[in-house]
């Protein structure tokens, strides 16, 4: 098969992405928008969504916009369509009727466009190239956030079973000296002394493995074993024996952090093979200048590995951790006491700054990889 005939039949993603767009404001057009018989016309903000909607998909299909101001005014349109069904949406909650529905499924495969388009770009400078990876991601999740908003005011969704997330937003706006406190309990002192102590230890522990060859066999399937601990039978253990403070917690993560480094760093240890290792006896290289110069620079992507899991499974232990006794601060003791009194506001308030704290962790751990393992295939590629 030639390589023309390859590219006809290559779905053409954008066009039928257009066309979808054009058929759910037809739809648009001819159904209620809100209940009991509310039409398109009978609302200004959704006529003008449905029309600047309409106008985009169509001008795209025929190539009037198949460039990159085409693309910016793209995703301007997708904006204010959002903008406009949001706003509408607020002064009738629970009354969204199929063509309010169509409209906003229109306005996401907008989005979906617009993303598509965007990552198509191709650009000579780094900068730009890195800028738009970073763009994407993010209009990825802020489209999710704008259709939470518009489903659950749309749908009518009872605050105690899915706050909208700007009830969420006002929530933690008024709410920063408490999520302030809870965070410095739960992830200041208890998720980074539990990280560093685990993540250290473990990392000395897979030199000692590796400098005493018998401890692989005795030492390991011990910490496999703890590895398998359930986290809510070992944090009542934890508190009863360093007390209800953030000691306890900074326990349970150094439990959760122990073996995933300790195995990754044995792994990491073995990666050179043999011909570097016979290099570097012939240099006259005793085991620990083999150790500082070959093989831990080649375990460093082993390292970094455990290093980014344990990022997201400290903070996960230390805030389960909190459920089962803490002083009257932290972001566990906060859920748990916020979902007995019905005010999932603030649990997904302290949920979000979870999310926060855990992404940003992560994204140091993973920008302090790509300057140590430069030198990696993953690096330069």
């Amino acid at each position: 098969m030639s390589t023309q005939t390859v590219s006809r039949s290559r779905v053409d993603i954008p066009a039928l992405l257009a066309w979808f767009i054009v058929a759910l404001v037809v739809v648009g057009l001819f159904c209620p928008i809100f209940r009991p018989d509310f039409r398109v016309m009978d609302v200004p903000r959704l006529s003008l969504c449905l029309v600047i909607l309409a106008i985009a998909a169509v001008r795209y299909e025929l190539g009037f916009m198949r460039n990159r101001f085409g693309d910016l005014m793209l995703g301007v349109v997708t904006a204010v369509a959002a903008w406009l069904l949001i706003g509408t949406v607020s002064n009738h909650p629970g009354d969204a009727a199929l063509g309010f529905w169509a409209l906003t499924v229109a306005a996401w495969a907008s989005a979906w466009l617009f993303v598509e388009r965007l990552a198509s770009w191709k650009s000579a400078s780094k900068t730009t190239e890195r800028l738009i990876n970073l763009v994407i991601p993010a209009l990825f999740g802020l489209t999710l956030l704008v259709l939470w908003q518009i489903i659950v005011t749309g749908a009518g969704i009872p605050k105690v079973l899915l706050p909208a997330p700007s009830e969420i937003w006002l929530r933690l706006i008024n709410s920063v000296p408490t999520l302030w406190a809870d965070f410095r309990q739960t992830f200041l002192k208890a998720v980074l002394a539990g990280y560093a102590i685990g993540c250290g230890s473990a990392f000395l522990t897979a030199i000692l493995v590796d400098r005493v060859p018998f401890l692989r066999r005795g030492l390991l399937p011990i910490g496999n074993l703890v590895s398998a601990l359930p986290i809510i039978g070992v944090a009542p253990i934890m508190v009863m024996w360093f007390g209800f403070d953030w000691p306890s917690k900074a326990a349970v993560v150094i439990i959760m952090t122990f073996f995933p480094m300790l195995v990754n760093t044995v792994a990491g240890l073995s990666a050179s093979d043999s011909m570097q290792r016979d290099l570097m006896r012939t240099y006259a290289s005793g085991y620990w200048q083999t150790l500082v110069k070959l093989r831990l620079p080649m375990a460093m992507p082993f390292i970094f590995n455990a290093l980014k899991i344990n990022s997201t499974l400290a903070l996960i232990g230390a805030i389960v951790a909190e459920f089962f006794g803490t002083p009257t601060v932290g972001m566990g003791f906060r859920i748990s006491t916020e979902v007995g009194r019905m005010n999932v506001d603030m649990v997904w308030a302290e949920i979000a700054v979870a999310a926060v704290a855990g992404s940003l962790f992560y994204g140091l751990v993973a920008v302090i990889e790509r300057k140590v393992t430069f030198w990696h295939a993953s690096v330069r590629g």
